[in-house]
């Protein structure tokens, strides 16, 4: 049976799963949605549908959270916010000029990388010197690319502020913020370029309650489990998608 205009129910199923993991671990850590959902979304849509989808529901995420981000998160993701909104629709333009089979490749890459930047040991140091501008403006710029291509910008953003001396609170909140202003600089490139259809807005609305759910369970544990038990977890859920991916390719 065909539902929405073109999403077969297996599509919407499988979507509603991969959508209630993904939320649950963005709930836990406050980054992971784009880095797990995408490369799944992305073996039964074409790629960019993919990443327009999770950029729908991202940033209604984030939208819901935005007292807590205005309260909670640092001054470095107004700079960081700011500059990705540069590169977002080249790294859309981008995915849109390849074939699809080779757009799901980079995406199952660019899950890969992120499985490394999760896992990889945090250096320990007494005191790390906070980011200067030319690592701030980097983190930024490549976010952007990396949310139109692949809806991931955490690849540079999550580096960025798990590594730092910085209270989890304020990190989560600095995290959701810059992926809310991620999701919609997408989302109008998207507008702007024809590519952004309507339909995915519509299957972003019903998989919202799903979403919804997860993040909420997500947010209960959050603060609950230690950093290198949620980091294992998180690890694994993005290597093993990001090897399914590849294997279905």
């Amino acid at each position: 049976m065909e539902i929405l205009d073109g999403f077969s129910t297996a599509q919407i199923v499988a979507a509603a799963a991969a959508v209630l993991v993904s939320a649950f671990v963005r709930g836990l850590t406050g980054f992971g949605f784009g880095f797990l959902l995408t490369p799944i979304l992305a073996l039964a849509l074409s790629p960019v549908q993919a990443v327009l989808l999770v950029n729908v529901l991202a940033f209604s995420l984030a939208a819901a959270e935005v007292r807590y981000v205005l309260r909670e998160a640092d001054r470095s993701a107004i700079w960081i916010s700011g500059l990705l909104v540069l590169t977002v629709m080249p790294g859309l333009l981008l995915l849109s000029a390849i074939p699809a089979q080779y757009g799901r490749v980079l995406i199952a890459l660019a899950a890969l990388t992120a499985f490394v930047i999760v896992v990889l040991p945090r250096r320990k140091q007494a005191e790390p010197a906070p980011p200067g501008p030319v690592t701030t403006g980097a983190t930024g710029l490549i976010a952007g690319v990396a949310t139109g291509f692949a809806a991931m910008p955490g690849i540079s953003v999550v580096p960025y502020y798990v590594r730092q001396a910085m209270p989890r609170t304020r990190a989560k909140a600095s995290m959701i913020g810059i992926f809310g202003v991620s999701a919609l600089a997408s989302l109008v490139s998207g507008a702007v370029t024809g590519l952004l259809e309507w339909k995915l807005l519509l299957f972003g609305v019903l998989l919202f309650p799903v979403m919804a759910a997860g993040n909420w369970v997500g947010s209960l544990v959050f603060g609950r489990v230690s950093d290198p038990l949620w980091r294992t977890f998180v690890g694994v859920i993005l290597g093993a998608a990001a090897l399914a991916a590849l294997a279905r390719l």
